[in-house]
């Protein structure tokens, strides 16, 4: 008889860890125990040397679904003669490094508890176990355990703890075990907040009533999303203008009713994340409130068994979009639930579990045979990203679809989607839960990193904190972030298109070819610097982008002669943005890519008046002529001060002379997206004396446009470039803070405290 110390990090807590082992344990004769800690699993197993030697094996090669094992050491221990294998009290000492588990989707066995009549569960809004149901949300502290969740107010009743207790069941350590006799409960209530008895809810939404339903990480606007009127009075009372929602399909059969779906994409919607995944629609009739302006659908899959609860009455697409006002927060708290949706909502579906940790769906499409996230929370956070080892240190983020990232050791641990921060609720949040992701992973920061935009509110309360501070320039970040993604520390280039990110000439970047990694980069190619007449009112009304584009190329004279074109602009307020243009005033100069989709978007008619971040170029691309074969717009290659320029002169000219010729508006948006790909990989090309390697990261919020980045990636492979994109976090703003954090842990040991940076 031997034995053996196996310690075992990772999430290896609330997925039903401890009794995959007792289980084994009893398979291999293996006496001991096994219990949680701060730093996760602690076994100590006895046996026969070869049955040790199995069990070992079995632990790693086979553990439960959601356990993610990121590092295994077994030690030599003294034999201590134990006569059984046991699961003993987790123990809370030594410095936290325990990974919390997301939340997951319900697994098919819960899901057929719920719809089994005759089980105990059947009709249960909270069914879960091991390996499904609440974990981020319910969370108030580590190790997980119950007193440490907001199910600390429901004791179990026997039965529920007879299973709770049961190493051989799948509920055993179920945090948030509980069945109708023990666990939360549901009522419904009008907008008044007066409940009201004798009524469901699937009969409400299929009268055509809006309902506010408490889910998982927050509240939930609903309604039949095939009733056109219910659509449309949600869209005006909710003030979203046109962004598309997203919807929930009764099953996988609903969803392939509305949507294409490759086999990718059905992993991925039936995945223990669940997230919102956009799939291309198909042509039958869908009310015309649902996703304005596009040829897509956010789809999700019933992730909880309330939702799953919520199609009867024949329904079988529901709307199920954030609860809240339109730029403000989802709500997760009941008070402000009824105070600021009672607007909208005629209805409240609501439970009495507490939810400790407010968080979004997660957003995911796929692009090019892989998944990329467009927005990272439920069902991904707070796992890590795996970095090279380094100093803790706290990375801001940007201001627009905000996350913050903590790192230790060689983990970094991005927060939920927080949300733009020029929303003072949104901002509230953001410090709240920087707190609590502290607290949770016991993470002392020796270092703040803040974007170098002096007008961010993430930077000036970075500054804030009583912390050496580092700045970073924001498609550095954005380069870091792909090159940790992919699990890269070495120089590359990097092509980085999105919107917007101070520069460190002063100008507004967006369009940029930079070669670097975590310590630096050199910049070594743009676009063309354009003026941008209002400044951020530009992102707004994108034909201000058309004028300026037109006029730097063709001179006022041909600007006017395409006048015809701008029908969203008065001859005041094209003359007004040729003075600001002329001026320099209030129109600083940008290399932005956002800003060109914009421009061409704007003036084929697409859009002209901006209602969400992205819609002019999201729109562009919806309406591209899928059967386009052909060659892009000429573009030219300049050299200036040691740098390459792309001009797009050549483009505007050919671009209007095909409209003058009557070429549809799929057909130039095709073309123009083959030519942003053919500019790209024609500066990769010309730089590639230059660059250490063949490895190209594509990053920014315009690399999430699937019809460019094929493009893209095609080109650069035909050229025997090695394109590199995103996987564990955005490539839009969303991912900032983990290349902030992987640039910062390598400069902070050059950092003086007064503002050194990259």
């Amino acid at each position: 008889m031997e034995a053996r110390k196996i310690n075992i990090k990772g999430v290896v807590q609330g997925v039903g860890f401890r009794p995959f082992v007792y289980r084994l344990a009893q398979k291999n004769k293996i006496k001991g125990w096994v219990l949680n800690n701060a730093q996760g699993v602690s076994i100590h197993a006895e046996g026969e040397e070869n049955a040790l030697k199995i069990f070992i094996e079995e632990l790693t090669a086979h553990p439960p679904r959601q356990a993610v094992i990121k590092e295994q050491r077994i030690e030599d221990e003294v034999l201590q003669g134990f006569c059984d294998f046991r699961i003993v009290e987790s123990e809370g000492k030594g410095e936290q490094e325990v990974l919390i588990s997301p939340d997951l989707a319900i697994c098919p066995e819960c899901y057929r508890e719920v719809l089994e009549e005759g089980n105990r569960r059947f009709g249960y809004a909270f069914t879960n176990c091991t390996n499904c149901g609440p974990r981020f949300t319910i969370i108030k502290g580590v190790p997980y355990d119950r007193p440490k969740t907001t199910m600390a107010d429901f004791p179990m009743c026997p039965e529920c703890a007879r299973e709770y207790h049961d190493p051989l069941n799948r509920r055993f350590h179920a945090q948030p075990n509980a069945c109708p006799v023990c666990g939360p409960q549901v009522k419904i209530y009008d907008a008044g907040g007066r409940p009201v008895p004798g009524v469901n809810a699937p009969k409400l939404l299929a009268d055509g009533n809006i309902l506010a339903v408490k889910g998982l990480g927050g509240y939930h606007l609903v309604c039949d999303a095939l009733n056109p009127d219910a659509v449309k009075r949600l869209r005006k009372s909710k003030k979203r203008e046109a962004k598309p929602f997203a919807v929930m399909a009764k099953d996988l059969e609903a969803a392939r009713k509305y949507c294409r779906i490759s086999p990718e994409e059905e992993k991925i919607l039936k995945s223990p994340q669940a997230p919102i995944l956009i799939l291309p629609r198909r042509p039958e009739a869908l009310p015309p409130d649902l996703a304005p302006g596009v040829k897509t659908l956010g789809v999700m899959l019933p992730y909880t068994p309330l939702h799953l609860l919520l199609f009867k009455e024949g329904l079988e697409l529901l709307v199920m979009t954030s609860g809240n006002i339109s730029s403000n927060p989802l709500i997760y708290q009941d008070n402000l639930a009824f105070s600021e949706l009672g607007d909208i909502a005629g209805y409240f579906l609501v439970h009495n579990r507490e939810i400790y940790n407010r968080c979004d769906d997660s957003v995911v499409k796929v692009i090019d045979n892989k998944a990329q996230i467009f927005r990272r929370a439920r069902g991904y956070v707070p796992l890590p990203v795996e970095i090279p080892r380094q100093p803790s240190v706290l990375a801001c983020g940007g201001d627009l679809k905000s996350t913050f990232c903590l790192t230790k050791g060689d983990k970094a641990f991005l927060s939920q989607h927080m949300g733009d921060l020029d929303n003072f609720k949104n901002f509230n949040e953001y410090v709240l839960t920087v707190q609590r992701m502290k607290e949770y992973l016991d993470i002392r920061p020796q270092a703040v990193v803040v974007d170098l935009h002096p007008g961010y509110t993430s930077r000036r309360w970075g500054l804030e904190q009583e912390m050496p501070v580092i700045e970073v320039q924001h498609h550095h970040a954005h380069l870091a972030a792909c090159l940790a993604d992919n699990g890269l520390d070495e120089k590359v280039l990097g092509v980085i298109c999105d919107g917007t990110g101070m520069g460190t000439d002063g100008h507004i970047w967006g369009m940029e070819f930079l070669l670097g990694d975590f310590g630096g980069f050199e910049r070594l190619a743009h676009l063309e610097y354009m003026p941008l007449p209002g400044a951020d009112k530009a992102a707004r009304e994108p034909l201000r982008m058309t004028a300026s584009f037109l006029y730097k190329h063709l001179g006022k004279e041909g600007l006017l002669k395409a006048y015809d074109l701008f029908c969203g602009l008065s001859p005041e307020e094209l003359e007004l943005i040729i003075r600001q243009i002329d001026s320099g005033i209030n129109a600083p100069l940008t290399s932005s890519c956002g800003r060109l989709f914009d421009a061409v978007s704007a003036l084929l008619g697409v859009c002209t008046r901006v209602h969400y971040e992205g819609q002019a170029a999201v729109e562009l691309e919806e309406m591209a002529d899928a059967g386009f074969k052909g060659k892009g717009y000429p573009f030219d290659l300049k050299e200036s001060g040691g740098l390459l320029i792309i001009s797009t002169k050549k483009m505007w000219q050919e671009c209007l002379r095909d409209i003058s010729k009557g070429v549809s508006a799929g057909q130039i948006s095709a073309r123009f997206h083959r030519t942003v790909a053919e500019m790209i990989a024609a500066t990769c090309r010309a730089l590639g004396d230059r660059l250490p390697s063949k490895k190209v990261v594509l990053s920014g919020g315009v690399m999430q446009n699937k019809l460019l980045v094929e493009n893209v990636v095609r080109l650069l492979e035909m050229e025997h470039f090695i394109p590199l994109v995103h996987s564990q976090v955005p490539a839009n703003d969303g991912g900032l803070s983990l290349g902030q954090a992987v640039i910062g842990g390598r400069l902070i040991n050059v950092c003086s405290g007064s503002g050194q940076g990259s």
